[in-house]
């Protein structure tokens, strides 16, 4: 594994953006070696040996949405691209061929622009989803994700990743 640096992100809730008061999105940078032979097999080996079943490959929709049964991790594959996260108020990220990002179930995302073969490997623990809110959270949903079960291990490091750490004080038991 290459040297990361892990970058955590919290955001308010906007418009129907729920996000995640509790639990801040991370950015790893350069998680994965940018002369991979096949850097798209390599993290989706390593994203399923921590728990993350890999669950597809292609993009990151150009339209605002949340998750609001899994947490999502995001392997980019390849190519670049610049992200919307948290909504209008949230912050625009650059994202590069290496760059992992875990989204809390609730944290709004979407792509704002994208190289050319730009590929993401998406992935969430053990019986979660990525299903695709473009609605304000009701109350119930709300609760949802608030108690959504914490993955087991990081995706990229393991069980002393810095998921674990960033995300220990909050756990729901």
């Amino acid at each position: 594994m290459t040297k990361t640096t892990v970058t955590a992100l919290h955001f308010e809730p906007w418009s129907f953006v729920p996000n995640n008061p509790r639990l801040p999105a991370l950015i790893y940078e350069g998680a994965f070696a940018v002369d991979a032979a096949d850097r798209a097999e390599t993290m989706e080996k390593r994203f399923q040996e921590n728990g993350w079943p890999p669950q597809w490959r292609n993009g990151i929709y150009d339209f605002d949405h949340y998750h609001s049964q899994g947490h999502e991790v995001l392997g980019i594959a390849a190519g670049s691209a610049t992200l919307l996260l948290g909504g209008d108020n949230g912050r625009e990220l650059d994202v590069n061929a290496g760059d992992v990002l875990v989204l809390p179930a609730g944290t709004g995302h979407r792509r704002l622009s994208q190289s050319d073969d730009f590929l993401v490997i998406g992935a969430y623990p053990p019986g979660q989803s990525g299903d695709i809110v473009r609605e304000k959270a009701s109350a119930a949903m709300a609760q949802r994700i608030s108690v959504l079960s914490f993955p087991p291990r990081d995706p990229v490091i393991g069980e002393d990743g810095p998921l674990i750490r960033l995300w220990a004080d909050v756990r729901v038991t």
